[in-house]
Formats: structure tokens, sequence, C-alpha cells
């Protein structure tokens, strides 16, 4: 963990540029200073074919994004992670924004890890020996 999941619409698909987003995702989870172990951090998108936005006479276009985390970090960690996420998200986006209309939304999803499956062997790979 974290899980990153934007959802997007696919009239944007060609001016969004979404996997460079997502790198840059996993850029600022990063470098939260180990408050994710960088083996868990995913970062994904998913493009909605059928969506309808306000009164659906215009072009609109969303990108809504979850960021889900287990429980276990403190209400500044989660603040911090949360406000770099979205500024990144913000100046990503601005293009967007600036030439048409564009919504762009952001949730935290934090969970207790009683109810989570896991095993991933990535992590190995960035511990210290």
């Amino acid at each position: 963990m974290p899980h990153f999941i934007a959802e997007y619409t696919d009239n944007i698909k060609d001016r969004a540029d979404i996997r460079g987003m997502l790198k840059k995702v996993n850029q600022v989870l990063i470098a939260q200073g180990g408050v994710f172990p960088i083996g868990g951090i995913r970062a994904r998108a998913i493009e909605l074919h059928d969506y309808v936005m306000a009164d659906d006479e215009e072009d609109y276009g969303f990108v809504h994004c979850t960021l889900k985390i287990g429980a276990g970090r403190s209400d500044a960690e989660k603040k911090k992670a949360c406000e770099e996420l979205f500024a990144m998200m913000t100046d990503h986006f601005a293009p967007l924004y600036d030439s048409g209309y564009f919504a762009l939304s952001m949730e935290l999803y934090e969970f207790d890890e009683g109810g989570t499956f896991k095993k991933n062997n990535v992590h190995a790979r960035f511990r210290k020996a």
C-alpha cells in the first residue's frame, strides 16, 4: 500500500498524459520519506467510456482519484501526502481545466489492515541490507 486509482473520462485521453501523471504519483508518494513502502506503491488508471456529467450538454471531462492506504499514518502524514498529490494533479491537468469544462477530485480511503490479504515479494528489493 498505497494504491492510487484514477478514473478518467475517455474524452480527455489524448490530452491528459495519464501515464505521466501516474509516474508523478509514485514520485510524490516515494518522496514522503518512508511513510509508504516503495514496494507497495501502485498507481493505475481506469478509462471511463460510459458516464454522464452534469446536464450532458457539453464535452465535460473529469478525473476522480482515490488514494487507498492502510491504517497507521498520522493525520499530518496523510494531510501532507494528499496535499502534495492534489497540487501535482492540479498542475498536471491545468491545461484541461483552462481549456474546457473539467472537474478534478481526490479522496483518501483508509482501511483497517485486518480486512486485507496481501502477498508481495517486491518489498525485498527495497529493504536495506
